[in-house]
């Protein structure tokens, strides 16, 4: 009988491959496979449904599969894990990959979108800034750090930070006036590292329709803009902007039992990155919703005055995650809110 389902147990050298068919038998078990023979093993196999699991070089994976005429399924991790039927009894390659093969026939699994090497290569730049971002944060609390064994608390704010340690570099004893000076170079290097990335993503958003329809957006510029179109493209495997902002973390958490619904914090699912962006152009709208008076503004004025600021800015952050989603699946026919 023909392999209809394949799970593979992604790695970096060794992998691990099941297969089975239509009546659910194994077909195709092999435990080690090396990595220069992956490719020629699932290129030899008639068209399927291969699932993996969305980690390092999945997506390289999935779209060298759909070359040859595959359907590639992505899942996440914590998705599949219920699957494996091995218990108590341990976690090896060959359980992992059963669990990947049962979890992909799934109706109501969710799956990861597979991403192109455009997208990807724009998530680059957007998580080399991030990765400076982080470090030039670290880099500041680490003066901030170093400055109170002298009795030299300062504030969070980074401004603040750059400037008052640079008006008592010259107070500072022995070595420790060298090691801040170091540091706030640091800083200025990352500085310089952020503002040129920060130039590629507004390149990338001019040259994007997609990024320029949503930058349309109150909340929306161009860092959101090109890593919305960099994470899910169109929007096609969401069947709608709820489920869009359910993927990305922005609603409540259920907890509900005998007919009565409790509804907790927001579940924070998805990735982090883009859901900090929404939440940080939210915030930018509601600051500014006061000074305009269009639909948009004036709803989040109100569910503010009503609800509390950041409930409002949630709100708002789940709003244009579904208006986002909108705009990239219906293209041109989408028309702003009133």
């Amino acid at each position: 009988m023909a392999i209809l389902y394949v799970g593979i147990d992604l790695a970096k050298n060794v992998f691990a491959v099941h297969g089975v068919n239509e009546s659910g038998k194994p077909e195709q078990v092999r435990p080690s496979v090396p990595r220069a023979r992956l490719h020629e093993l699932i290129a030899a196999l008639p068209p399927c449904v291969i699932g993996m699991e969305a980690c390092s070089g999945a997506h390289h994976w999935a779209r060298l599969f759909m070359a040859h005429g595959h359907t590639v399924r992505l899942m996440a991790p914590k998705f599949v894990a219920p699957y494996r039927l091995s218990g108590k009894r341990g976690k090896n390659d060959a359980a992992d990959t059963a669990a990947i093969c049962e979890a992909v026939q799934r109706p109501n699994m969710r799956f990861v979108p597979v991403k192109t090497e455009a997208q990807q290569a724009q998530l680059c730049v957007h998580r080399a800034r991030q990765a400076f971002v982080e470090a030039r944060t670290a880099t500041l609390n680490r003066i901030r750090g170093l400055l109170s064994e002298f009795g030299i608390v300062l504030p969070l704010k980074a401004a603040t930070v750059r400037r008052e340690a640079a008006l008592r570099l010259e107070d500072l004893p022995g070595l420790s006036n060298l090691v801040i000076g170091d540091l706030l170079s640091e800083v200025h290097r990352l500085d310089d590292r952020v503002a040129q990335y920060d130039r590629h993503i507004a390149q990338m958003a001019r040259e994007d329709e997609r990024a320029r329809r949503l930058m349309r957006l109150a909340g929306v510029g161009e860092t959101m803009a090109t890593a919305l179109v960099s994470m899910i493209g169109n929007g096609h495997e969401f069947k709608c902007g709820r489920q869009l902002a359910a993927w990305l973390g922005l609603v409540p958490g259920q907890y509900s039992s005998g007919g009565k619904a409790r509804l907790g914090r927001i579940t924070k699912a998805g990735d982090p990155y883009l859901r900090s962006l929404l939440v940080m152009g939210a915030k930018a709208l509601l600051n500014t919703a006061k000074l305009k008076t269009d639909g948009i503004s004036r709803w989040a004025v109100a569910l503010a005055e009503r609800r509390g600021y950041w409930r409002a800015v949630v709100a708002i952050a789940a709003k244009n995650a579904r208006m986002a989603w909108a705009v990239l699946a219906r293209g041109e026919r989408f028309t702003m809110p009133a």
